[in-house]
């Protein structure tokens, strides 16, 4: 028993129990008791400031992604609890253990709305796993270690927490919870009895593996599982690292911008085998591949939260089960021949390399191109960050993850993920290199965030495309109201000149042949540095293909031949998607009769 302790002392000393090591923060007066209690222990848990709430909750979620524990994110109340709803929602979607400790306004002043005044549970209930509210100083251990216990339990997520002034001012003596324990299902002898009959049966399998908590013990034993049944693998979307890409058994990534072979032999596969995922919309292609509730192929779905089985999908075999206990029973428990697919797991991998293999140089510089000189340049280590935009098909078809841990990027889709992602990522593995993609509108979402790379001397490299677009809306638009393209044109800063301005290393490339000697003084510099890359705003994907989507957010990589979408050298910029996507259609229309 300890002696009296503040609200604030005490969910310092709860946090630090949980073997909390990093928490990312705008500070706010509404919790500065809890800060105070944190100077205690800022030499075991670094707080990190950051410049918008936005970034310090997705900073959180990228934590969690690499640690597997609750990243916590501390914000005030009212708008700072708003602006960081994003990354609660990221945490979500992408099922990633998050703590977001809200202040709020004192007990007595609930319901007027004070100054600020939030409603925790209207506003994040319908996002989070669970909303608390702490209401005496006794309670706090439990609460926390709760909201721990909840974020890690089952499919993990963002647990949010309600810090009234008054309780965090209060002073009780307590004592301190024990650190929460992450549970997750196991599967049965008769459920892997289940597939390896399955198995036994099958001509044509393929595995999807997607979700989590993964971790690198995890994924070799998926691998080798893999290696061993002969077994074709393919990464939901976003989950590109969960198997090494230059393993035989890695035949892609379902996601935006399939390849047109992948989502064909998904079609084909007689046996598909979902480890993790939760199917969504966009590993489904807007839930048509395969079309719910009962797919025509005999479907396995594995997954940690008895909710999401049978919720869209009716599986043949659904197991409940952890990922991480069901990759170690699979070699002991699911080992088959996999002789007979042999031909079929092949093709798969032959089709990968064609469709990832870099593309030629080009006389405008070209993310293919930049994205292959970063992996020749870069350890395969490297740790890669990205938000959303067009530019990410680049990055997910041609940047070859090698190891878990090396992706973090949003299924949620939320710009301006990357540059957070990157100081979580940065700050955990001091040692390796870290780079943060982004679009120029992406960019700018959490550009501010360079002030606190150069704050903590983290030597992230930051790569912005800059296509002067908002390039993903602009094809939208261009599809469904050709010719009417309005509101996404941008207007850009020099952000080389940006990055020098707050400190970090700047540098402008516009050809694919400048961005070797720049990324070597990037890294030479020792600290934060940005490359901005001039990208052309009428290359559309790579190749000369043309990268479309259909009236759902899944987008269809359409590899036609590049002479019957090849655009007009006096095509206009904002003319040449109206252009592309006409004789796209033209083409398909063709092919349809």
């Amino acid at each position: 028993m300890t002696g009296a302790r503040s609200g604030g002392q005490v969910l310092a000393d709860q946090l630090v129990a949980q073997g909390s090591e990093l928490a990312f923060c705008v500070p706010g007066e509404s919790y500065l008791p809890l800060l105070d209690g944190l100077y205690a222990h800022r030499n075991r848990l670094h707080v990190v400031t950051c410049r918008h709430e936005t970034a310090a909750a997705n900073a959180a979620d990228a934590y969690g992604k690499l640690t597997g524990q609750p990243g916590v994110c501390m914000v005030t109340r009212g708008p700072g609890a708003t602006q960081a709803a994003v990354g609660v929602h990221t945490a979500r979607q992408d099922s990633t253990p998050l703590i977001l400790l809200v202040g709020q306004v004192a007990s007595g002043h609930r319901g007027r709305e004070s100054f600020q005044e939030i409603d925790c549970e209207a506003v994040f209930g319908s996002m989070a796993k669970g909303v608390f509210e702490l209401d005496r100083v006794e309670r706090i251990p439990e609460v926390v270690a709760s909201a721990f216990s909840l974020a890690l339990g089952g499919r993990q997520g963002p647990v949010v927490i309600s810090l009234p002034e008054d309780v965090l001012s209060a002073a009780a003596v307590v004592d301190d919870a024990p650190p929460a324990i992450a549970r997750q299902p196991t599967a049965d002898a008769t459920q892997l009895a289940g597939l390896r009959a399955l198995l036994e049966d099958a001509q044509r399998p393929l595995v999807m593996v997607g979700g989590g908590p993964w971790n690198g013990p995890s994924c070799a034993r998926l691998a080798e599982w893999a290696g061993a049944c002969g077994l074709p693998v393919a990464a939901s979307f976003r989950r590109q690292d969960l198997v090494d890409n230059e393993l035989g058994c890695y035949v892609g990534d379902i996601g935006l911008g399939v390849n047109p072979a992948l989502a064909q032999r998904v079609r084909d596969c007689d046996l598909l085998i979902a480890v993790g995922p939760r199917l969504t919309e966009i590993e489904t292609q807007g839930y048509t591949l395969p079309v719910p509730p009962a797919a025509p192929q005999t479907l396995v779905h594995v997954h940690p939260d008895p909710r999401e089985l049978g919720r869209v999908y009716q599986p043949t075999l659904g197991i409940l089960a952890g990922v991480q206990s069901f990759a170690a029973a699979l070699l002991t428990d699911v080992r088959v021949d996999g002789g007979r697919w042999a031909s079929w797991a092949r093709a798969g991998r032959e089709d990968y390399e064609r469709w990832s293999a870099l593309p030629e140089a080009g006389e405008t510089l070209d993310l293919g191109g930049a994205i292959g000189v970063l992996g020749r340049e870069l350890p395969e280590d490297t740790i890669y960050c990205n938000g959303a935009g067009n530019y990410t098909v680049w990055v997910h078809r041609f940047t070859r993850y090698r190891r878990w841990g090396t992706q973090l990027a949003p299924q949620s889709g939320a710009m301006g993920y990357g540059i957070p992602a990157a100081l979580a990522a940065q700050l955990l593995n001091p040692g390796r290199a870290v780079v943060a993609f982004a679009g120029d509108g992406c960019f700018q979402m959490c550009g501010q965030e360079l002030a606190t790379m150069v704050a903590e001397r983290l030597p992230i490299l930051v790569i912005v495309a800059n296509n002067r677009m908002l390039g993903t809306i602009r094809m939208h638009q261009e599809r469904r109201f050709p010719g009417r393209v309005m509101a996404t044109d941008l207007v850009n800063p020099d952000f080389a000149g940006l990055a020098r301005a707050y400190g970090a290393f700047g540098e402008r490339v516009e050809q694919v042949g400048e961005l070797a000697g720049a990324l070597r003084r990037a890294r030479a510099s020792g600290g934060p540095a940005l490359i901005e890359l001039m990208t052309d705003p009428d290359a559309l994907s790579e190749a000369r293909r043309s990268t479309f989507a259909h009236p759902g957010p899944a987008l269809i990589d359409v590899a036609t031949n590049p002479d019957e979408i090849s655009l007009p050298p006096k095509v206009k910029p904002g003319q040449a998607w109206g252009f592309a996507i006409a004789k796209l259609t033209e083409t398909l229309e063709s092919r349809s009769h």
